[in-house]
């Protein structure tokens, strides 16, 4: 079985974006929750993952209202295929009008 985590970062701000609710859905379940650490990050979102198509889902709203920020994107999702044994780790890029993302290591 594959394991996730995830980090978010703010490149407008230039630092990690603490208290990210994040939620990972299989279909239309949800499984598991977590919110992103002082570094931005959540180390052990979901331990164990079976083969298929999840989809991670990023409260951005609840974050920009503890910066004070203006976001255009008022939530991510992102969907992604687990499709061998490894580590997946799945990064968010966060500034005011854009977001980017990628699969990490």
């Amino acid at each position: 079985m594959s394991s996730l985590s995830t980090h978010v970062l703010d490149t407008a701000l230039g630092r990690p974006a603490q208290g990210v609710p994040v939620r990972l859905y299989r279909g239309d379940i949800v499984e598991a929750t977590g919110t992103t650490d002082a570094d931005g990050r959540i180390g052990e979102l979901a331990p164990r993952l079976e083969h298929g198509t999840y989809r991670l889902w990023f409260d951005v709203t609840t974050y920009a209202e503890s910066t004070g920020e203006d976001i255009f994107f008022p939530e991510v999702s992102v969907t992604f295929t687990v499709a061998d044994e490894r580590h997946y780790h799945v990064p968010l890029l966060l500034s005011p009008f854009a977001f980017s993302t990628y699969r990490g290591s």
